[in-house]
């Protein structure tokens, strides 16, 4: 049997287009997004190519930018070696004038050490000068000071000097004072006024002044010749009291020499001051002031000064016992002495 026969006609399937189907427009889908996908990759190239462009002008640009900046670095670096290679010759020669400095510096301390101490020395000097030959112990004292305040300053190097002279200091402050100068001004005004000064003998009473005549006795003519002669007798005799117990007349030579033996006196009590001879100063003091008392008139102010002028001067002590800074002596030698050790 056939079986084609037997089995119905169907009828024809219907003509489908490709379209109709469901994958070709998933496909264009995928397609129009592929070409989209594309575009903007294209443009993103685009513009990641032009902004490159421009980071690559750019980048040039920085780079000789930072070529001429390095260019300048070297240059500016070859300077400063330059310079610093002059510094550093400068910083040598001024090391060197700085230990020359420094050297000069303990050269010059040393012998400003010294020439200090050659200072002191000599106000040391001067302060026994003024002992040993005046006596002048403000003097000496002023001079001891001005030596202690050099050492103010060299203190710490100096200080056993100062100490000795803080002692003698003490010792010129604890002694009695004797105004040498002052007893020697009025031995000289003295000396000087003795040639001035009235003998005994020069002291001539004033006759008295003659009694007024009343107009009743000028009349009368043998009383006024009576007065007259009287008064001629009167004058041929003058009477004068002495004080003295024998008053001795003086030639001119002899006046001269007594004058001149007074001074002489005088100037020997002046030496005696001078020298501190207290025995030799009260005899010629005392000398001086026995003529003054013997032979000028005592009455006479000119005499009475300057035989006040004797008296206080003999109740005067100048035989005091003065300082001899020896100490501030010896310490100044030691000084000097450790200095010149090497």
């Amino acid at each position: 049997m056939n079986i084609k026969a037997q089995l119905p006609m169907l009828p024809p399937p219907a003509r489908r287009f490709f379209w109709h189907g469901p994958w070709f427009w998933i496909v264009l889908a995928m397609l129009a997004l592929s070409v989209w996908q594309w575009l903007e990759t294209r443009a993103a190239f685009s513009g990641a190519r032009q902004e490159l462009a421009q980071r690559l002008v750019e980048g040039e640009r920085l780079m000789q930018e930072s070529r001429a900046l390095a260019d300048k670095a070297m240059l500016d670096a070859a300077e400063l070696q330059r310079k610093y290679g002059a510094l550093e010759a400068r910083l040598g020669e001024f090391q060197d004038q700085a230990n020359a400095l420094q050297s000069l510096y303990q050269e010059t301390a040393v012998s400003r050490d010294d020439a200090v101490l050659a200072e002191v020395e000599q106000n040391v000097n001067i302060a026994v000068q003024h002992l040993q030959l005046s006596g002048n112990i403000p003097a000496a004292i002023f001079a001891l000071q001005a030596a202690d305040q050099r050492l103010v300053r060299l203190e710490p190097r100096f200080l056993t000097l100062r100490r000795a002279f803080t002692r003698d200091l003490e010792k010129l402050r604890g002694t009695a004072f004797v105004d040498v100068t002052g007893m020697n001004l009025r031995l000289e005004n003295v000396i000087t006024g003795i040639d001035h000064l009235p003998l005994a003998l020069d002291s001539v009473p004033t006759p008295p002044p003659p009694a007024p005549v009343e107009e009743a006795e000028r009349g009368v003519w043998w009383r006024a010749f009576a007065q007259g002669a009287w008064k001629e007798i009167r004058s041929l005799v003058r009477i004068q009291r002495f004080d003295r117990q024998s008053p001795e007349l003086l030639s001119p030579d002899q006046n001269r020499i007594l004058r001149e033996n007074i001074k002489l006196r005088l100037l020997n009590a002046r030496l005696a001051l001078l020298s501190r001879d207290q025995w030799t100063f009260r005899n010629e003091l005392a000398a001086a002031e026995d003529w003054l008392e013997r032979y000028f008139n005592a009455d006479a102010k000119p005499v009475q000064s300057a035989l006040a002028n004797l008296r206080q001067l003999l109740a005067t002590e100048i035989a005091i016992a003065l300082p001899t800074l020896h100490e501030s002596l010896a310490a100044v030698q030691n000084a000097k002495a450790s200095r010149e050790k090497p």
